[in-house]
């Protein structure tokens, strides 16, 4: 049994605040070169130039990469032979999440109640995906998400019968109707499988998979490659002004599901798709 304090996943959880929202991951950064050299619209190949002048003056004067600096999400994989103490570790991750936005001045947009709308001040409470795995370490994943992309989300429950190209027909469906809302060029994450809130959380997280990087399921690879092909030959292109690159990566997640259903999740990302990983 190894033992952490909390004290560690609360410096690691501020630092990833501050790092996801300050500079853009190196896939996404390979991903933004390879689309700009693949834009043919004269203004799309302007729209990309000005998004990574955008990102270089982020990085060199500490400046968020877009204004908003979005809910925090978390995806802590547990080593079961880990044995937290010093405190609450849900407690832990949330004050790394306070510190990070206050000390690193990041915009705070979290309200503790849905409808009557209080700003908490701090950005907090994030939300937190937990998973149990083997092993001694903790892997945490922070992917700030704004709300622009996050507005444009759909889940669809799908007949069985609607196989696989009701499934691609979705994913296309969910984009086009998102538009510019988004924020295009777009990272599109897609659960498929498991049940009404398993295929959105499978959705979210496979925002963070590295663009360019493919399932491995070869069928569900193909599935990606196919449908990201149709996305750009949609025409809505860089900040919806028209153009060839309108999706960078589509990434699939699958899970087992019901003999019964066919959930799909879609949860678009705009083109900085913010994702920080550390290990302890």
């Amino acid at each position: 049994m190894r033992e952490i304090e909390v004290k560690q996943i609360t410096e690691a959880v501020k630092k990833l605040c501050i790092d996801a929202n300050h500079f853009l991951s190196k896939d996404m950064e390979d991903a933004l070169v390879k689309a700009q050299s693949a834009e043919e619209s004269e203004l799309g190949k302007k729209i990309f130039a000005q998004l990574r002048e955008n990102l270089d003056i982020a990085g060199k004067d500490m400046i968020p990469i877009c204004q908003d600096t979005g809910m925090a999400v978390l995806f802590v994989k547990v080593g079961q032979d880990v044995h937290f103490v010093g405190g609450d570790l849900t407690e832990a991750i949330n004050e790394g999440v306070r510190r990070g936005y206050t000390e690193g001045f990041l915009r705070k947009s979290v309200v503790s109640d849905p409808l009557i709308r209080k700003n908490t001040g701090d950005n907090t409470p994030a939300i937190i995906h937990y998973e149990i795995v083997p092993g001694d370490k903790v892997e945490i994943t922070c992917a700030p998400k704004g709300f622009g992309s996050e507005n444009m989300s759909r889940v669809f429950m799908l007949k069985p019968a609607d196989g696989e190209e009701g499934v691609k027909n979705a994913i296309v469906q969910a984009v086009m109707d998102a538009g510019p809302n988004a924020c295009p060029p777009m990272v599109v994450g897609v659960g498929i499988g498991g049940t009404f809130e398993k295929c959105a959380i499978m959705a979210k997280q496979a925002l963070t998979r590295k663009a360019g990087e493919h399932s491995d399921i070869p069928y569900i690879a193909d599935m990606e490659k196919e449908v990201l092909d149709r996305i750009n030959a949609s025409g809505i292109g860089p900040a919806g002004l028209g153009g060839r690159i309108t999706a960078l990566a589509v990434n699939i997640n699958t899970y087992a599901t019901h003999i019964a259903g066919l959930p799909v999740a879609v949860n678009i990302c705009c083109h900085v798709n913010r994702h920080a990983f550390a290990t302890i």
